[in-house]
């Protein structure tokens, strides 16, 4: 499937230093940014992080100090 985006200048540009620093195309930003977008990963991840703290919340507090 092909897909027209339009970006500002500004937002061209940030996603060339991104990807460029990245290593990757602005093809490959763009489909790595998609790819987290649909799969909700930043979701699941700070669901995980919760789980952790719940579980071993003394533990992280003894090893903090």
């Amino acid at each position: 499937m092909t897909i027209t985006l339009q970006l500002s200048d500004a937002e061209t540009e940030a996603l060339r230093v991104r990807a460029n620093e990245q290593g990757l195309s602005l093809e490959e930003a763009i489909q790595q940014a998609i790819s987290e977008y649909v799969t909700n990963r930043r979701a699941r991840l700070q669901a995980a992080i919760n789980r952790v703290v719940a579980e071993d919340g003394e533990l992280l507090d003894r090893l903090s100090r």
